[in-house]
This record gives structure tokens, C-alpha cells and sequence, in this order.
């Protein structure tokens, strides 16, 4: 393992890509912790004090999710209070429409039209973060406790002791240029680091919260929870490993669809003849229905909060889409099934793949090309969008389920915070980054003539500069894949060492 990456490191342009996405995610961390102006950064600090003393916040999937994107910016209202989901959402927003509109659809074949796409993407960044700016500042300015992760901070102190009527666009502002510098660092992870930037970034984000998950596991279960929370820790580090590990599987599980070619002879040569596999990803729509059912969840009950905090049908509401209640996550459930079947419906052709291996010479073998392989792949799509919808809506409820069992040993429940590291939009985006990293390390092993971490393979790195070769133990994915998340894990906490 050690003589692994010790071959790794020794790749010069690796090497430099890997040293400038860490120096990038300092950046990041320390964007988190310069507080926006207007804003009193003491009041902030003795508000997440009286937090921690009181064994932390839980305020159900608004807190985490903000911690999620934002990286702990939105509690601390730094420059990256809104995180990367104005970027998201953007992206998101023209995925679907180029694969509704077939100007967009047809823009994204031709010569430049990603990049015009992306253009259009970065316009409907600012307008979201603008939107999205000028709100947080007015509730900031206004009423700081509508926002859940703000409750109670008027009996420390004025959040915004000087706010004048500058105060809203000089607020926006800020936030909309932390905003852009995080799609921009992005960008550049994306280019001259490792992976895809974007992604790296909210890794590191949820990743910054594990230290104040950790404190608040020992607080509640060893501290406070006698012999019957310890026992429960160690059965929740066995169970995390578990849930990792079936996690891991379920993202790369594919249907490998057999693909003939036909053979043709061209003079004295023969093409074609051999076979190919089209795979299919069983968790197609891949983390992208969770994140709809929760923001959209999220919509009734701050309109109802905002507009009708008092009204006994905007009570009851809250208590019908609490993170706690049993019926959240059934309407959620619904919800993750109706939004799988509709991605892989927009973002999955079926005629379009079935025509284009009929162009090419190639068929399913046992199946007609044209409609019938069109509706054979149709056919074997759905069935596995109901796996993957299954495993996405287990995956969702499951923290909530973990923070239930501690009952069974007589411990007290468990923190959101630390349930988001169990299951959620949390350890989805954490593996899908975490496998995708891998796969570039691979790449670029590969173009240097290393085995990278083939299953079948060795790594194998230069002694010196003679073509000497040493052998190396056969790789383990699932080793190197713990060495990764070690490695973020205490770069997430050295980052933290910047805050204040």
C-alpha cells in the first residue's frame, strides 16, 4: 500500500495536481470563516457556543443540508454563505432543459455549444445567487431567527448592529462574488486538479462537519450514555463500514448489455465481429432524486413559516414534513420513485442509442435493431430504475433510522449531524467523488505507463530513471478508497484549524 503511493507520488504532474487541489481547499475553508460585513462576528461565535454547550443543533434537514453546501458558511455567514448550490441548481436547471428543448439539445452537439451552455449555466448562476443573496439578507437584517439555524440568537445579541439601507446590496453582493469565486475555483479544480471540482468542493464541505460530529458522538454516547452508548458506538463504526461498503456496490453496479458487431471485409482486412457491452448503471439518476424531493419538501413549510407563522394549518404542516415524522418520508419516498423514472426519462434515450448502433453495425444479440432494441433497452432501464429508486429511498430514510437505534440500547437519540454521515445526499456525494478521484488517479497512471488500480493488474512505479520496476502487492479498491476518505477526513480537520 505504501509502496503504491509512494509510486503515485512520484508522477511529477500528479503530483502537482494533487497539491494544487489542497491548496485550493484552503481556500475554501478559509472563504467559510470571513464573515460577511454588517455582520457581527462575536454575536455568531457565542451563538454556535451556547449551541455546542446544549449538545448542538437539530434542526432537521434545513441545518444539514445548508452544511452540506455551504461547508458550516451559512451558520457563520462568511463569504461562502451560499456555497456551491447556486452553481448546482443552475446545472441542474440546464441538464433538464437541454434535454426538453431540442434547440438546447441539438446547441450541445454542435462545435462550441457546450461552452455556450455553459455560459447560459454561469448567467443563471448569478440570477439564482442574486435571488437567493437578497433574501438570506433580508431575513439576516429583519428577523435572523426565521432561518432554523439562527434560533434564539436575539438573546445573545443585534446580529446586524449598524444596518442601513446599504446594508441589503452591499450583503448581496458579497455573497454573489463568494459565489462566483467558488465556481470559479471549481473550474480550475476541474482543470489542472483531480476529479470534478464542484464535487471535491461539497465533499470537503460535508467533511468539515465529521470533527463537530465526533465531539457530539462522545458527548451524548460515551459521556453521557454509560456502558450501553459505548457499546452502541462501536456497533455504529461496524455499521458505518457496512453501509460504505453496500453503498460503494450499489453505485457501481451496472447491466452489462451484450453488443455484436457484424463483420465486414474492406480488401484483404475484416472489421467489425467482435462484441462489446453497453453498460447500464443501476443508480442511474445517481444522487439527483434526493436532492429534488428535499428542496421541494423544503418549499411548503417556509412559505408557511414566512407568510403564515401563526396559522393552525402551518403548525400542523411543520409537524406533517418534520425530519422526525414517520409520514416526511413517505411522501419523500414518493417522491425519490417519481423523480428517478423522470431522469432517466430526460436524461436516457433509448431510440437514440438503438439507432445509432443500428448505423454503426452493432445489436443486442436475440433482439431486431431499430424499435425493438429501442424497447428492449426501454424495458431493462425501467427495471433497474426501480432497484436503484429502492436503494435511493433506503439511503434517504436510513438516518433517520439510525438515530432511532439507540434506543434498542438504552442510549439516548442521536444528533442529525452525525445520522447525515450514515446515509443521505451526504454519503452518496462522498463515495460518487471519492470513486471518481479514483478514476482519474487511474488515468493518469495509465498514461504513464502504469497498471494504475486495475483489479487484475499491479501497480507498478519507477525504482529510478533506468526502466527499472519494482512489483507491487495487487491493488484493493476498497483499501484505497479508505486511504482517500483518511486523507480527506484529516485535511477536513486540519482546514478547521483556520476558523476564527
Amino acid at each position: 500500500m505504501i509502496s503504491a503511493f509512494a509510486n503515485t507520488w512520484k508522477v511529477a504532474e500528479l503530483r502537482e495536481r494533487i497539491i494544487y487541489v489542497l491548496v485550493m481547499i484552503v481556500i475554501v475553508r478559509l472563504g467559510v470563516h470571513i464573515s460577511l460585513p454588517g455582520v457581527d462576528a462575536g454575536v455568531i461565535d457565542a451563538h454556535m457556543k451556547s449551541i455546542a454547550e446544549k449538545g448542538g443543533s437539530d434542526n432537521g434537514l434545513l441545518d444539514t443540508m445548508a452544511t452540506i453546501f455551504s461547508g458550516g458558511g451559512l451558520q457563520k455567514l462568511g463569504i461562502f454563505a451560499l456555497g456551491i448550490m447556486p452553481y448546482i441548481s443552475a446545472s441542474i436547471l440546464m441538464q433538464l432543459m437541454t434535454a426538453v428543448m431540442p434547440k438546447l439539445a441539438k446547441l450541445s452537439r454542435e462545435d462550441g455549444g457546450r461552452q455556450k451552455i455553459n455560459q447560459y449555466t454561469r448567467f443563471i448562476t448569478i440570477i439564482i445567487a442574486t435571488v437567493q443573496g437578497g433574501f438570506l439578507a433580508r431575513q439576516v437584517s429583519t428577523n435572523p431567527e426565521s432561518l432554523p439555524f439562527f434560533q434564539g440568537i436575539s438573546q445573545i445579541g443585534n446580529l446586524t448592529p449598524d444596518a442601513t439601507w446599504t446594508f441589503i446590496p452591499i450583503f448581496t453582493l458579497s455573497v454573489v462574488t463568494g459565489t462566483l469565486l467558488l465556481m470559479w475555483i471549481g473550474d480550475q479544480m476541474t482543470e489542472k486538479g483531480i476529479g470534478n471540482g464542484t464535487s471535491i468542493i461539497i465533499t470537503v464541505n460535508i467533511i468539515s462537519s465529521l470533527p463537530t460530529a465526533l465531539a457530539l458522538l462522545w458527548k451524548s454516547m460515551i459521556s453521557g450514555g454509560g456502558p450501553a452508548g459505548a457499546a452502541f458506538v462501536v456497533f455504529l463504526f461496524a455499521f458505518l463500514i457496512f453501509v460504505t461498503a453496500a453503498t460503494i456496490a450499489i453505485t457501481q453496479a451496472q447491466r452489462r448489455i451484450a453488443i455484436q458487431y457484424a463483420k465486414r471485409v474492406v480488401g484483404r482486412k475484416q472489421y467489425g465481429g467482435q462484441t462489446q457491452y453497453l453498460p447500464l448503471k443501476l443508480n442511474y439518476a445517481n444522487v439527483m432524486p434526493i436532492i429534488f424531493a428535499t428542496a421541494i419538501l423544503g418549499i411548503p413549510t417556509m412559505i408557511a413559516n414566512q407568510m403564515f407563522p401563526t396559522a393552525d394549518w402551518a403548525l400542523a404542516l411543520n409537524n406533517i414534513l418534520a425530519f422526525n415524522s414517520p409520514w416526511y418520508y413517505v411522501i419523500a419516498g414518493v417522491m425519490i420513485f417519481f423523480f428517478s423514472y423522470f431522469w432517466v426519462a430526460t436524461m436516457f434515450q433509448p431510440s437514440e442509442i438503438a439507432e445509432n448502433l443500428k448505423r454503426s453495425g452493432g445489436y443486442v444479440p436475440g433482439i431486431r435493431p431499430g424499435e425493438p432494441t429501442a424497447k428492449f433497452l426501454d424495458f431493462t432501464m425501467t427495471r433497474l430504475t426501480f432497484a436503484g429508486a429502492i436503494f435511493l429511498t433506503i439511503i434517504f430514510a436510513l438516518p433517520f433510522v439510525v438515530s432511532q437505534m439507540p434506543r434498542l440500547f438504552g442510549a439516548p437519540e442521536l444528533n442529525q449531524m452525525v445520522t447525515g454521515f450514515f446515509g443521505g445526499t451526504s454519503l452518496l456525494i462522498m463515495v460518487g467523488v471519492i470513486l471518481d478521484i479514483m478514476r482519474q488517479v487511474e488515468t493518469q497512471l495509465l498514461q504513464r505507463n502504469y497498471d494504475g488500480f486495475l483489479r487484475q493488474g499491479k501497480l507498478k512505479g519507477a525504482v529510478d530513471r533506468r526502466n527499472k520496476q519494482m512489483a507491487a502487492r495487487p491493488s484493493n479498491n476498497m483499501l484505497y478508497l479508505l486511504v482517500i476518505v483518511a486523507v480527506l477526513f484529516i485535511l477536513g480537520i486540519v482546514a478547521l484549524s483556520f476558523k476564527g
